[in-house]
């Protein structure tokens, strides 16, 4: 990964990248980037972490506003034989201080906006880093270990570092819904040889093409975005559009500026987009391949895109996967696939089969660790060559997670006979008799005027249906006539999208939910492997 675009630009791959806005580690660059110029801006970039102290085996804490950059940081300080850590700077600053501390980093690349946040709320981060590097004016504060850009440009770009493919090659970490995120350490063998070489061929109808617009709207400090940018790169479509700035209209835009054939976004960002796809102009109709990860997906939003494509055949790939394992299975949508409405058993929550040779995926008791007989449920394992190396700071909680070579993925679901995965929960949110991905779906699939659902629980008490609408507010006979045949639901609270606590990826933060609306200390299920 550190040469990763150096060795693209000597292949001559004529790959054209396409910003929404200007990439922070270089403003002055605009917003259309070839591959040579990426190739030198990630060698200047080395040379920046270099003159700041990063050394061979130091590790490099990247906490910036959200862009593709951060990503070509991490792969300057994989040049330099670093290891790059990244970290979400819209996570709470207390949060964002502990993790540094875990990480210990020789060297933090942070922003202005990152380091007047966190002071705000009482931490300063630049006395958790031996230097930091500050890629804009820092503003006031202590400024005795904080350098700028202009203090590090020019520095000499020393060689590529060379490591073992089954050294430490980056930090990421977990998105966070049920407490502090878990830093995760991956190596080249399961990133980048089990994981992205895999994404890199040109599978049949479903690769990425030589005349492919690959659009991607991300949180770009997640491994999904490393593993991405590998495989993107090495296929070399005509051209790559990045999208950082969520918003609708301006996502808009860009869009209609560069429509793109393949489309990987954030579910949350999908959700947002949503109106967009209506209409006969929508600027979604050159897709075929619409991707997503991170979160489930429910149906209203599936069927929206796939009906805003003009192709005739656009597909939709859910895949289901974790951050510590990559994917770990695949289910393809189409537009038959999802056209029943409101069904009480929605195919999304079907995720296909694991790869074969690649994955192979077990339900087991939660308390014996037996494998439960097909169809059954159970606790979700995986044995995959592409788990990740432990947890930086907490390898004991990684451990305990596996067992006899299997990961526990902490997902409650079933297995049939032919080997395909059905996703009933997160154990820790786990209701007695019900699976509330599933209800949400259904409840989502009724009301149109639903955004998201979400079904909260606690020990003791019904499970609580918290409803996002648009204006916060929700239509109580049409609630009672979706929710008839459904079992039995506390009575619904109506919040607006800004109401829900979220994480850098736009998942909702169950716990904090259930906490605020029903007063709960504990949770649904025993959360021994979050």
């Amino acid at each position: 990964m550190g040469t990763l675009f150096e060795q693209c630009a000597e292949r001559g791959v004529r790959t054209t990248v396409h910003l929404d806005r200007p990439f922070d580690i270089a403003p002055e660059r605009g917003v259309d980037h070839d591959v040579p110029g990426l190739a030198s801006l990630v060698r200047q970039a080395a040379g920046w972490l270099a003159a700041a102290g990063a050394r061979p085996g130091e590790r490099v804490a990247i906490v910036k506003a959200n862009h593709w950059d951060s990503v070509l940081l991490a792969c300057a300080a994989v040049r330099l034989g670093a290891l790059p850590a990244l970290v979400a700077a819209s996570l709470p600053a207390e949060t964002v201080q502990l993790l540094l501390k875990r990480l210990d980093p020789a060297v933090l690349v942070t922003d202005a906006a990152t380091l007047a946040r966190t002071r705000e709320a009482g931490t300063d981060l630049t006395g958790l880093a031996r230097r930091t590097l500050c890629l804009d004016r820092p503003g006031p504060g202590p400024a005795a270990n904080i350098l700028t850009v202009a203090d590090v440009r020019g520095f000499a770009v020393p060689p590529p570092y060379r490591r073992h493919d089954d050294e430490p090659m980056v930090v990421s970490h977990t998105s966070g819904t049920t407490g502090v995120p878990k830093l995760v350490v991956h190596s080249t063998e399961t990133l980048v040889r089990r994981l992205a070489r895999f994404e890199a061929v040109r599978w049949p109808a479903l690769g990425v093409r030589p005349n492919d617009t690959v659009v991607q709207a991300a949180s770009f400090v997640h491994g999904r975005a490393f593993c991405w940018t590998a495989s993107a790169l090495c296929l070399a479509p005509r051209r790559i559009g990045i999208v950082t700035d969520f918003d609708p209209v301006r996502a808009e835009t860009f869009l209609r500026a560069h429509p793109p054939t393949t489309l990987e976004a954030l579910p949350s960002v999908f959700v947002g987009w949503r109106d967009l796809a209506s209409g006969g102009a929508s600027p979604f109709r050159d897709v075929r391949l619409f991707a997503s990860t991170y979160d489930a997906m429910h149906p209203p939003v599936v069927r929206a895109f796939l009906a805003a494509s003009a192709r005739r055949f656009p597909v939709w790939m859910q895949g289901w996967g974790q951050t510590e394992t990559g994917p770990l299975s695949f289910r393809f949508l189409t537009r038959r696939s999802v056209a029943r409405i409101g069904d009480r058993h929605p195919t999304t929550r079907d995720l296909g089969r694991p790869l074969p040779g690649r994955v192979a995926l077990r339900a087991v008791d939660p308390r014996t660790h037996r494998p439960v007989r097909a169809g059954e449920p159970g606790i979700l394992v995986a044995r995959t060559r592409s788990r990740c190396l432990g947890y930086l700071g907490e390898q004991e909680r990684w451990a305990a997670k596996v067992r006899d070579g299997w990961w526990n993925t902490g997902d409650l679901g079933s297995i049939s006979r032919t080997g395909a995965v059905r996703l009933l929960d997160r154990e820790v949110d786990a209701v007695e008799d019900l699976s509330c991905i599933e209800l949400e779906d259904v409840i989502e699939d009724r009301l149109p005027e639903v955004v998201e659902c979400l079904i909260v629980g606690a020990p003791g008490q019904r499970p609580l249906p918290v409803v996002i609408t648009g204006d916060g507010r929700l239509d109580p006979p049409a609630w009672r006539a979706a929710v008839a045949d459904l079992p039995a639901l506390a009575e619904p609270v109506a919040l607006r999208w800004a109401d829900v606590p979220r994480t850098g990826t736009g998942k909702a933060r169950r716990h904090e939910l259930a906490q605020a609306l029903l007063d709960a200390s504990g949770t649904p299920g025993s959360g021994r492997w979050t």
